[in-house]
C-alpha cells in the first residue's frame, strides 16, 4: 500500500504487523530539520515531511517508519543506515511480489497467423 501512496493505511497496516502505535503524519517540518525531506519526532509520534510530493513517497516514509520502530523500542541511536536499509528492502520486496503477480503469458493469435505473437502481462487478481 504505501508504494501505491496509500499512505495512511499502509501505515496502519505496519502498526498492526509490528505491534507499535500508528505515527501521524504532518506536512511541514520542525525548525530544526528544514533542510531535511522528512524526520521523526518521537515525542509526538509524528513523521514529518516536508512537502505533499514527499508524503507520496515510500523510500521517505518508511525510513522515517524505521526510526517510530527503533523510538517504541526506547532505542534512539543514529541509525540512518539501517533506516535506509529497512526502506529499501521493503521496496525489493514489493518489487519481487509485483513481478511474481504479472506473469508474461505468451498469446497466440488464431492458426491462421502463426507468426503474430505477443507477450501481454495479466494481473492474477482481479479489482
Amino acid at each position: 500500500m504505501i508504494l501505491l501512496k496509500r499512505v495512511d493505511e499502509a501505515l496502519q497496516e505496519l502498526g498492526s504487523y509490528y505491534s507499535v502505535d500508528v505515527p501521524r503524519l504532518k506536512v511541514g517540518m520542525p525548525t530544526r530539520y528544514r533542510s531535511k525531506v522528512g524526520c521523526y519526532v518521537s515525542k509526538t509520534k509524528t513523521i514529518c515531511v516536508v512537502n505533499q510530493e514527499k508524503l507520496g513517497d515510500p523510500f521517505v516514509i518508511l525510513h522515517e517508519f524505521y526510526h517510530h520502530l527503533r523510538a517504541q523500542d526506547g532505542k534512539r541511536r543514529r541509525t540512518e543506515k539501517n533506516a535506509n536499509k529497512f526502506a529499501l528492502e521493503f521496496i525489493e520486496a514489493f518489487k519481487k511480489t509485483v513481478n511474481r503477480l504479472y506473469k508474461p503469458m505468451l498469446l497466440i493469435t488464431p492458426p491462421e497467423l502463426p507468426s503474430m505473437t505477443r507477450i501481454i502481462f495479466l494481473p492474477l487478481w482481479s479489482y
